[in-house]
Parts: structure tokens; sequence; C-alpha cells
């Protein structure tokens, strides 16, 4: 589609390829500094949730590249492409989707309180990202009645968000009441970081939540303003996901942060007592259970005849353990024997 001529466009939206090219240098930037910084702390903690929420900020720079290639075509060359604005187009409904799914992946405790989502969860989260596309789609379409059905899915989708977040803080908080009942400090920091991060996403949330409200609400499209709340909500956009990027990024965490279950599990779940006793040589040689895994030395010098032993119970133990010396173990409990090493 050409234009004739500059005059054609309306001179309110001269500032918009301005606008464009600035916040997709900001959002490259973004991006590049998550993805490195992903990469080279990966040794740190389990980083799967870190590279999923990478794939936001990177469509967010392909939309607005796009943006700053049709305005800026359309303001110098009078050529106003149709395949560039579908990409603006297409573009910006994955960057909506995939900030509602990464918002939810992080409520579920993805690579937080579980390695993985169950497959329950992972249905439930493909039916809310699918019908949220496509009343999305509808709404920009202006499909009548496809504005209410969005305000719908919305009040949806941030009911299960609060409704998660709620659930692993009140897990947590249980899990941090038995820590320090039982003075297990080495479970501590890990559980009490995982508690600070979803509290920050919560209040991080409510925003989200008042600001999509808000431009839902405000429907005001003349051209005069239009470049003033395109700059409002482009940094209200990078403000957030700044801040969430930087309580998800990958770091140094606690040393057992990355000690979670697999799945989440809705019986109750409490965090294992921590004992320790202490087996002289002869004592350990021979101590044997089919029920115990044992460890073997962690001394760096192998000639060494002290050394560090781990015996760890095996998880469908079901009844006590007498060691030699006639001391029962009670099959609930986590034994570290050691003898330290010189």
């Amino acid at each position: 589609m050409e234009a004739s001529n500059s005059s054609m466009i309306n001179e309110a939206y001269w500032p918009l390829p301005y606008l464009y090219s600035s916040f997709t240098s900001i959002w490259i930037v973004f991006a590049s500094c998550w993805i490195i910084n992903t990469y080279i702390n990966r040794h740190f903690q389990v980083n799967s949730l870190q590279w999923t929420l990478a794939l936001v900020p990177c469509v967010k720079s392909l939309q607005l590249a796009f943006s700053f290639l049709f305005w800026y075509s359309c303001f110098y060359f009078q050529t106003c492409s149709l395949w560039m604005s579908f990409g603006v187009y297409v573009t910006g409904l994955l960057f909506e989707t995939a900030s509602i799914m990464s918002f939810l992946l992080i409520a579920h405790g993805y690579c937080i309180t579980s390695e993985r989502l169950s497959v329950p969860e992972r249905r439930a989260m493909a039916v809310i990202g699918c019908i949220y596309y496509l009343i999305l789609v509808g709404h920009r379409a202006s499909i009548p009645y496809f504005s209410i059905l969005l305000m719908l899915d919305y009040l949806l989708i941030f009911f299960v968000i609060f409704n998660h977040i709620n659930q692993n803080l009140s897990l947590l908080r249980e899990q941090l009441n038995y820590i320090e009942d039982e003075d297990i400090q080495e479970m501590h920091d890990a559980v009490y970081t995982k508690y600070l991060m979803f509290k920050k996403f919560k209040g991080a949330m409510h925003i989200v939540a008042i600001a999509e409200i808000s431009i839902f609400i405000n429907m005001d499209s003349s051209v005069e303003s239009y470049w003033m709340k395109l700059l409002v909500r482009e940094w209200a956009h990078f403000c957030i996901f700044l801040y969430i990027g930087w309580i998800f990024r990958s770091q140094d965490l606690a040393p057992r942060f990355s000690v979670m279950p697999t799945h989440k599990s809705k019986r109750e779940r409490v965090v294992p007592p921590i004992y320790s006793i202490e087996l002289d040589a002869a004592s350990f040689k021979d101590f044997s259970s089919r029920e115990w895994q044992i460890g073997v030395p962690t001394c760096d010098d192998r000639s060494s005849n002290d050394s560090i032993l781990v015996v760890i119970q095996h998880p469908h133990a079901s009844r006590p353990v007498l060691t030699k010396s006639g001391s029962e173990i009670s099959a609930t409990e986590a034994i570290s024997c050691f003898k330290p090493c010189v």
C-alpha cells in the first residue's frame, strides 16, 4: 500500500518511528542480557524457567522491530507494507499470550516448588492459553461481544494466578514454620528465598492486573493522544518484565534451592528431619541393609583412612532398622553417618 505523500499521514503519528526504534533497542538489550545471564549462570540452579521466560522479550523485540519498519517506511518511503502490519499484529498476539503463559508458569511454581508441571496442570494451561489467544484475536478484529469475553477471561486468568500464588505461599509458610520448629537451618535459606520470590511476584501481578484493566477501560482512540498512550503502555510493559526478570534471574541461590519434588503433590508435605550418627570403621564395615543406600568416601585423598561416609534411607522403607550397636533408627529419618576428614 503506497501513500502519495507524507501529508496523508496525520502529524500526530510522526513520533512513532522514534518511539518504536528506542523501545526496540531497549528490549533487544534486555533480551540479550537475560539470555547471557541465564547461559553464564546455568550451573547454579534449574534454569528451565529462565529459558522459557526469555521467549517473552524476544517476541516483544520482534514486534517493536516490525512496528518501527512499518512506520519508518510509511513516512520516509511513502510505502505502508500490509505484510509488515500483519507481522505487527501476529507478534502482538504472541507477546500477549506468551506473557500470560509465563505468569501462569511462575504462579504454578514451575522450577521453583516443582521441577515440572503435572499433566492436568499442563492441560489446564494449554486450554487457558488457547482460549485467551482466540478471544484476543476476536477482540483485535472488533467482533461484537468479544470485549466482554476478554474481560471475563482476564478475571479468570488472574483468579487462577492469584489462587496458585496463595497456595504456594501457604505451603512455603508451613515449611518455614516446620523448619524453625525443628531447627533445620540447612533448608531455611532456600525455602525463605522461594517465599520472598512469590511475595514479590504477587505484588507485581497486582500491578499487572491494574494496568491491564486500565488499558482495557481506556477506549479513547483519538489520534492526538495515541503516541502518549503508546509511550505509557510500552514503559509499563518494560518495567513490569524488568522487575519480574530480576526476581527470577539465574543466580547463585541457596545451596538447596534446586532440591524440589518432580511434581507437586496434593498430600501434605513436610521437610524431613535431618539426624546424624557416628560409626567407627568396624561397625560401618558390617553395616548392611537393603533399605539403606550406603555412600562412598568423599575425601579427595583416597589413601586416607578417615573419610566422610553417607548413609541414605531408601524412600520406600517402612520399618525401623537396628545398627550393630543396638540403637534403633526410625524409618522416617534421613541419616547422615560420617567421620570428619583430616
